[in-house]
């Protein structure tokens, strides 16, 4: 069976692939995208409709080649779609039995379409559901760009992560073609029409352009990985998209942890308990006032204990500033959540939901967002609504009105707090 359609989506256009399974891939299809012939068999794998898990963590793969679309292919091919990814993480979101998110990641990347979208609605979701990630045993280059969007990334001990670059490849099978007796010949209108056509050699022009086009998308690429794991764009440019393994992916700042799937499940359950998530916190607020009371209530010169009311009054301040840190982690987080929801949903209804992530990062609250649509509305300027991440730009500015968002106060004051 020929796949010409699966060619175009693997030559002269950029990819987010690591390019040894590239090459992998290449020697796979073999004869029925232009390549030389091979008997190698590719696994089938079964499609998902719905995340696994237990214990309320929903574990959605993100595994194998990754593609904007499948078009059916995904059981022959290994394949998966990130349509299919964000409709996992959407059902998990809707599912009031899910606490948490874990994303299952063996994959060495893919297409560059729709990477960059789906993982702003994976950091967008980590407001609504904590979202991990865990590199088991591959998270490169597309499948990194989503995994280093969700809040933190665990690497089991033989994982890796990065490859934190793009390619693109030219097949020039003219050679093949005269000594199969086949010459094409290109009718076009455009002078770049048949640029990178297989069946004639690639100019130094075309490949001028398609060098371009790669440049930008790894600009794209470093300044996502940049934002998502707060570090500068020279430390990640410093990878040279190579590839980290166990203890040097967390040295680069590419992973937190090393553990394996069964432990990342159980401290993920663990967090996700009330004592889990509050605990950093009440901590901080029991030290603190823990310090205050030794020393209003120092020791007196003979050494003799504290009667057993002060005990008791100890005691009981020490617990009420647990309980008072406790209820006020739930009310900010509340807070957080109910403000992200109602952004998200003016971005949907203004179609344009991948603008949501990009407002949470800008720090702008419901209001503000719902005057800037209006605004960009009647001006007539919806198209750039659909904009993403501008190349140019090496961070996000944060507005001066954020400096008195409540929202962004209550994230700063949570953090102080962890």
């Amino acid at each position: 069976m020929q796949l010409p359609h699966i060619a175009a989506r693997l030559y002269g256009t950029p990819l987010l692939i690591n390019r040894s399974k590239l090459d992998v891939i290449l020697s796979v299809l073999g004869s029925r995208i232009g390549g030389s012939d091979t008997n190698m068999i590719v696994p089938l794998s079964a499609r998902r409709d719905q995340p696994t898990g237990s214990s309320g963590v929903a574990v959605i793969p993100v595994q194998g080649t990754l593609v904007k679309r499948t078009l059916g292919l995904e059981a022959a091919s290994g394949l998966t779609s990130y349509t299919e990814i964000q409709t996992l993480l959407s059902a998990a979101l809707r599912d009031p039995s899910v606490r948490g998110i874990l994303l299952d990641v063996d994959s060495p990347g893919g297409e560059t379409g729709g990477v960059f979208e789906l993982a702003e609605f994976i950091r967008t979701a980590s407001t609504i559901k904590p979202i991990w990630a865990i590199a088991n045993d591959s998270a490169f280059s597309a499948a990194y760009a989503i995994a280093c969007a969700a809040s933190r990334i665990i690497t089991t001990r033989t994982g890796g992560v990065g490859s934190i670059g793009v390619i693109a490849l030219h097949v020039d099978q003219s050679a093949a073609d005269s000594k199969n007796g086949l010459r094409y010949t290109a009718i076009t209108a455009g002078a770049h029409k048949s640029d990178y056509s297989p069946h004639e050699p690639l100019s130094s022009e075309a490949q001028a352009r398609l060098q371009a086009e790669v440049n930008r998308l790894y600009d794209l690429f470093v300044a996502h990985v940049a934002t998502m794991r707060a570090v500068s764009e020279d430390s990640v440019r410093a990878t040279e998209a190579g590839l980290y393994f166990g203890p040097e992916a967390i040295q680069t700042g590419l992973a937190d942890s090393l553990m394996s799937f069964d432990e990342v499940l159980t401290e993920f359950n663990t967090f996700l308990t009330p004592q889990g998530r509050s605990r950093s916190p009440a901590r901080a607020q029991t030290q603190v006032g823990c310090a205050t009371h030794h020393k209003e209530f120092n020791m007196p010169e003979n050494h003799e204990a504290p009667d057993e009311q002060t005990h008791e009054r100890d005691a009981n301040v020490e617990t009420n500033s647990t309980l008072e840190a406790t209820a006020s982690v739930t009310d900010f987080r509340e807070e957080i959540r109910r403000e992200t929801q109602a952004i998200a949903e003016l971005c949907l209804i203004a179609g344009c939901p991948a603008k949501a992530a990009e407002f949470i990062a800008q720090g702008l609250n419901e209001a503000q967002v719902r005057q800037l649509l209006l605004t960009m509305k009647a001006t007539h300027q919806s198209a750039e609504i659909l904009s993403t991440i501008d190349p140019d730009k090496t961070a996000i500015q944060e507005p001066a009105a954020s400096v008195h968002n409540p929202l962004i106060a209550a994230v700063k004051k949570i953090s102080v707090k962890e």
